[in-house]
């Protein structure tokens, strides 16, 4: 299994820069599906949306493996309004049930196998209400970007800075290596990132292997439909 933790050392520096998506679509919907109830973020990262979520009254726990990530939640104002866990989501336990479990911004695909994400799926569900749901974030796979398996595109360019990204695909294993160059004036730095994509379908089966079912799918977090045009999807799975 990949080391749960290098992701954080990796990223936790820059990720917030990086990752600068407007939380708030999210932070949104996730408040509406919880109606005031407790939220338990696997992948908690720096916070991005977990503080959000506190800052309108929801009691939110947050667990990620990455002491790095962990820290930076820590030092921003409002963390002590969450209760954040070291340890790997797939298999830490807490001893209670949430009315939402979230796993946003594709980290289930940051999950190496079919098998742990499985795992991953169980974990949630075993975390829920009766009348809970398990909330997830993911792209919808697109092979064809693909060029004799492989792809390398610019991210971002102008000032001073271009951001490019190199990627590897494996359509057995359904996993893409990807390395991210940050080139600029301060010199060069480099951002690995591996990923174990799912198509939609294959989520919903994993979903009923742990004992859930597929609510609803959206095409964003802006409750925009989904359809055969979307580029991501929104899935909210409830107890069978």
């Amino acid at each position: 299994m990949d080391d749960p933790t290098q992701y954080g050392r990796d990223w936790a520096e820059d990720y917030d820069e990086l990752h600068g998506a407007d939380p708030n679509p999210t932070v949104d919907a996730v408040s509406d599906l919880a109606g005031g109830g407790p939220v338990l973020e696997f992948g908690v990262g720096t916070g991005r949306i977990a503080l959000p979520l506190a800052d309108r009254g929801l009691e939110v726990v947050g667990i990620d493996a990455s002491p790095e990530m962990l820290a930076r939640l820590r030092a921003k104002p409002g963390s002590e309004g969450i209760e954040g866990i070291e340890g790997d989501f797939v298999e830490v336990a807490v001893d209670r049930r949430f009315t939402i479990v979230l796993l946003a911004a594709n980290t289930l695909f940051g999950l190496p196998t079919q098998e742990v994400q499985v795992v991953c799926f169980t974990n949630a569900a075993r975390h829920l209400t009766p009348d809970g749901a398990f909330v997830l974030d993911g792209f919808v796979p697109d092979p064809g970007r693909f060029d004799r398996g492989q792809r390398t595109q610019s991210m971002r360019a102008g000032g001073n800075e271009v951001l490019l990204e190199s990627s590897l695909h494996d359509p057995v294993t359904q996993r893409v290596d990807s390395t991210i160059l940050r080139l600029g004036r301060e010199g060069a730095r480099t951002y690995p990132v591996s990923v174990r994509y799912a198509w939609p379908t294959e989520l919903d089966l994993m979903a009923r292997l742990a004992g859930l079912r597929l609510a609803e799918r959206w095409g964003g977090w802006r409750r925009e439909p989904f359809t055969a045009s979307s580029g991501m999807h929104v899935s909210i799975y409830r107890p069978a």
